[in-house]
């Protein structure tokens, strides 16, 4: 198994940023078990960096010519192996080895051709586009899985993309440079990178699934036949209206409604399970407003009359059982079903100690891994600094990763939100 070289840092000057992590990628190339020909770069930067973003490009493509292809964006924080960087500037990089005849990247102005066969991709979108859910279905479509990975740019400045191809600028991007705003980019991959990929969710219901009876638009008219707005009172257990039926929270209630969400599944989907747990296919969506004259809620994505829906609220508790139950389900997928005694040994050490295991043990074959967070899930969610990065640690070992937190996650064919995406490389 190769290992996919990869680098953070942090500094007020990016140059001196950009500088530490050349270094330690140039260490990694040169150890064994470590790709010597990478190809293909990751490029994630938090959004103080944003205005030196094609300065920050421009200095890694000179220095690492023999990397062709470069695709990123930037994230309120940015994820790397065992740790988070949040209000700092910051930069991580992942050398990706590929062949060249098994990606491509493209842009909206560098769109991907008709005659790359893709499989799959990582895409990275600016939450502005218009019609950007039918932008990430329409992209779905275009490969042979229908899966994508990724999520939504997020900047405080600007929301910011990379994707460099070839020999500097891609045909048709002009005098971009490889930073742009705007649309969707990213890699698509062919069937020959092997990927593996799961969906998090970092919320728990506060009671029963419901069905939707009756809705118009964003609005929520019935649950299960009963008015959504008593159906949403009794499963919070608050009353929300006053005697003469209008709007009569205290300031506490307010927040107990601003932090509720609602989770929604398809018709006959079981995804929202008796035990209370929102399976991958869940799109979590804000509470947008209440109409006390229909007794309806507003949300903020257009359910559908047979869909499922649970009202549901952050959950610290639940999000990090449901990250290990995601990491475990990889390892099952990529260890091999018979191990040796000694191989066995290792990786159970390396559940207790994180740092007994100095590189990912072979059996399972992870080349490396990009995780994409919604940024309402990470910094003090998790409970502490860079909980959430290590919770992937001790699950994974210590692999190559690299991500960002993310103003949306893109998963399947769809648009999430307080999830967390895990996909992994495998050789």
């Amino acid at each position: 198994m190769t290992l996919f070289p990869h680098a953070h840092a942090t500094h007020p000057d990016w140059r001196m940023a950009a500088a530490l992590v050349l270094t330690q990628l140039r260490a990694q190339m040169a150890l064994p078990g470590y790709a010597h020909a990478p190809t293909l770069a990751l490029l994630y930067i938090t959004d103080p960096y944003v205005d030196e973003a094609r300065n920050i490009l421009d200095t890694l493509s000179a220095e690492l010519p023999e990397i062709t292809d470069w695709c990123g964006t930037v994230g309120v924080g940015i994820a790397a192996n065992n740790v988070e960087y949040w209000n700092e500037p910051a930069l991580t990089v992942m050398l990706c080895e590929l062949p060249h005849d098994q990606y491509r990247v493209f842009s909206g102005v560098a769109p991907l051709g008709l005659t790359f066969s893709a499989h799959t991709a990582l895409v990275h979108a600016d939450p502005s586009t218009h019609e950007l859910p039918e932008l990430i279905a329409e992209m779905a479509e275009r490969t042979d899985s229908g899966y994508l990975f990724g999520g939504l740019s997020f900047g405080r400045t600007a929301p910011v993309q990379f994707a460099m191809g070839g020999d500097g600028n891609m045909r048709g991007q002009g005098a971009a440079g490889g930073v742009f705003t705007g649309g969707l980019s990213g890699v698509a991959f062919g069937e020959g990178v092997k990927l593996v990929s799961r969906v998090t969710q970092g919320c728990l219901p506060v009671a029963a699934a419901h069905t939707v009876t009756a809705c118009e638009g964003h609005l929520l008219l019935t649950l299960d036949g009963e008015p959504a707005l008593d159906v949403l009172e009794r499963d919070l257990g608050l009353s929300l209206r006053n005697a003469q039926g209008g709007l009569g929270m205290s300031p506490a209630t307010i927040d107990v409604v601003r932090g509720t969400l609602v989770g929604l599944s398809e018709e006959g989907s079981d995804a929202i399970s008796r035990t209370g747990q929102l399976g991958g296919e869940v799109l979590v969506r804000h509470i947008l407003g209440l109409d006390m004259a229909r007794g309806a809620v507003v949300i903020a994505s257009p359910p559908s009359v047979g869909m499922h829906l649970a009202f549901c609220q952050r959950n610290a508790q639940a999000a990090r059982a449901d990250l290990m139950r995601i990491c475990t389900e990889i390892r099952e997928e990529l260890e091999p079903q018979e191990l040796s005694l000694a191989a066995a040994h290792q990786l159970s050490t390396a559940e207790t100690d994180v740092h007994s295991l100095p590189m990912p043990h072979p059996a399972r074959r992870i080349a490396g891994a990009v995780y994409v967070s919604c940024a309402g899930r990470g910094g003090p969610h998790f409970g502490s600094p860079s909980a959430e990065l290590q919770i992937v640690r001790r699950a994974l070992g210590d692999v190559p990763l690299v991500g960002f937190f993310a103003g949306g996650e893109i998963a399947h064919n769809r648009l999430y939100g307080y999830t967390g995406v895990l996909t992994v490389f495998t050789d």
